[in-house]
């Protein structure tokens, strides 16, 4: 008896569509930094990188192409441009990698639980574990080169404690110090609006069109808000803010990447944003905290609409895979 293939899912069409835009994106912006890179141990990881992203890339249109379905419009060599002197320095590429691969797993974490074809399901397990392989690769090479910048430490807890004050949730007036769950999010909040202000700053150089340019800027100073936001609570509790360690941007104003990378990357950014804001806000007791978290999210939102604007105005935005209009069709 010959074995059943299942057609794709919407779920699992829409999770490779979406990865496969994603991953021609990364190669682009993997061989740029690789290209530019001096720092041995920094191409080496840059390499492997490179290797997954086109493999995802192969595999994801192989699927598409037995399934009938048009492969989408990716990235190509055609939206970098390596003769242009380099936007970063080489450790920023390493934070790319490190940042990059974070967001990956938790993003493929997503889409791997919504997926049950056979194939489909084993090739997002696979991305998932090669997302945690070169998120262990870069933290081990952040922390050789010290500069890996840890949460902030507490006392180990002597016993367990029960919550016996409704008071607990309060955050305004008098309240309790933060936990160790809600320090861990505004941590690593803030570490990621670290990354997202030296990507702004280096694209402010060398974009020239005045709305992206804009568009840029205003991303810019969202993260420089909730850096200030966050860090001002972590100072009032007596924990020390987070603090960058280095400027990774050089003076280039020749801009290696076309606009609809740029934007297109901003878009890619914003979504995953938006998912880890409203992540941050669920495990959050305090209502202070909660209502930065409602407060940013709302934002993004708005501020990504401004990005997705411009993907359909300058013609970029293709059209997510979508349901059947049944009553175009049932009209005589």
């Amino acid at each position: 008896m010959a074995a059943h293939t299942a057609r794709l899912s919407s779920a699992e069409i829409g999770g490779l569509w979406a990865t496969y835009l994603q991953e021609s994106m990364s190669v682009c912006l993997i061989k740029y930094f690789i290209y530019h890179n001096q720092d041995e141990e920094i191409k080496s990881l840059l390499q492997q990188a490179l290797e997954i992203s086109e493999g995802h890339v192969f595999q994801i249109a192989s699927i598409f192409k037995n399934e009938g379905i048009p492969i989408p419009d990716g990235f190509s060599e055609n939206d970098i441009d390596l003769t242009a002197p380099p936007v970063f320095y080489d450790m920023f590429a390493l934070s790319f990698v490190y940042s990059l691969s974070r967001l990956g797993m938790i993003n493929t974490s997503f889409i791997t639980v919504n997926v049950a074809r056979e194939d489909v399901m084993e090739f997002f397990v696979n991305m998932n574990n090669q997302a945690s392989h070169l998120y262990q690769t870069s933290t081990t090479l952040l922390l050789s080169k010290g500069i890996y910048d840890r949460p902030p430490m507490i006392p180990y807890p002597r016993h367990v404690e029960y919550i016996n004050k409704k008071s607990y949730i309060k955050g305004f007036g008098e309240k309790r110090p933060l936990n160790s769950i809600e320090l861990t999010e505004i941590f690593f909040n803030t570490e990621r609006n670290y990354f997202s202000i030296l990507l702004c700053m280096g694209l402010l150089q060398v974009i020239k069109d005045k709305e992206i340019h804009s568009y840029i800027k205003e991303g810019k100073s969202i993260s420089e808000k909730q850096i200030r936001v966050f860090n001002d609570i972590l100072m009032k509790e007596e924990l020390l803010g987070n603090i960058p360690l280095a400027m990774e941007v050089t003076d280039a104003t020749v801009s290696p990447f076309s606009d609809k990378l740029v934007v297109m990357l901003f878009h890619s950014l914003n979504a995953i944003d938006i998912s880890l804001l409203g992540h941050a806000l669920s495990l959050s007791l305090r209502t202070d905290l909660a209502l930065h978290y409602q407060k940013f999210i709302i934002e993004i939102m708005l501020y990504a609409e401004k990005g997705f604007n411009i993907l359909i105005e300058r013609g970029w935005a293709q059209q997510v895979p979508h349901a059947v209009d049944r009553k175009s069709l049932q009209k005589l």
